[in-house]
């Protein structure tokens, strides 16, 4: 499923829990947080729309390898001699100037969530907040892994929703694991409606649940998912109106 079919339907559920979650109040930034949660699980895919957004240092990730190669020629130049330790670090150089030269795309954009992801992490120990460091090592980790495996589970669900669950603790803002949870299982609920499924008890079981409805990228899954959207959207508001009782 597209990246704006799913942030579509992740915050038509933010709406569903802050419209009839009992004891949740209704939020703006809880709807957003569904909505951003709803994109976590294709951190995977470096290409998802939330990987290129949190991606945004991929830029100064390859101009980083080239500093290192400009630092490492100039190091060999002024403090060496001439011989096998100075060919060796002008080799080093040498590696870290293409690598930065040719870092493209995807490969780019790993790199820059890695390094976001570890910023995170450093953010959440030196503040002491533990859900922090834990959103910092799923970034971090995430792009890394086949697509539509780990973070496409139920195992990677819970985790969400822990984070959830330890950022209302430490922040006090109620309901932030009901709504990063319900939004990250929107993930995984649309993708089950496509021919490829979603394994969600990975590795305990490579069965993948689906409900092929939607072929990705034809016209007529397109077609459909915004069909999906409008027909959701228009039964949340139903029952989010029937519960305010108007």
């Amino acid at each position: 499923m597209r990246g704006s079919s799913h942030l579509a339907i992740g915050l038509i559920t933010g709406v569903a829990v802050a419209g009839l979650a009992p004891g949740i109040p209704f939020s703006l930034a809880g709807i957003a947080l569904a909505g951003f949660s709803s994109l976590a699980p294709d951190l995977d895919h470096p290409d998802s729309r939330l990987s290129k957004r949190l991606g945004f240092t991929q830029t100064y990730v390859r101009w980083a390898f080239v500093a290192a190669a400009l630092a490492l020629a100039a190091y060999a130049y002024l403090q060496l001699r001439p011989g096998a330790e100075q060919r060796l670090f002008y080799t080093g150089a040498l590696a870290f100037g293409l690598i930065g030269v040719g870092m493209q795309g995807g490969s780019t954009r790993r790199l820059a969530l890695l390094f976001t992801g570890l910023g995170t992490v450093v953010a959440g120990l030196y503040t002491e907040q533990l859900w922090l460091s834990l959103l910092g090592t799923f970034v971090a980790l995430a792009p890394f892994t086949a697509h539509r495996s780990w973070t496409h589970t139920i195992w990677a669900t819970a985790l969400w929703t822990y984070i959830g669950y330890l950022a209302d603790q430490h922040l006090g803002w109620r309901g932030v694991a009901l709504y990063a949870g319900s939004g990250y299982a929107s993930h995984l609920v649309a993708d089950t409606l496509t021919k490829s499924g979603v394994r969600w008890f990975l590795p305990i079981s490579e069965f993948s649940f689906k409900v092929p409805l939607i072929s990705t990228g034809s016209a007529s899954g397109n077609l459909l998912e915004v069909g999906i959207c409008v027909g959701y959207a228009l039964l949340v508001l139903g029952l989010v109106v029937g519960h305010m009782g108007f």
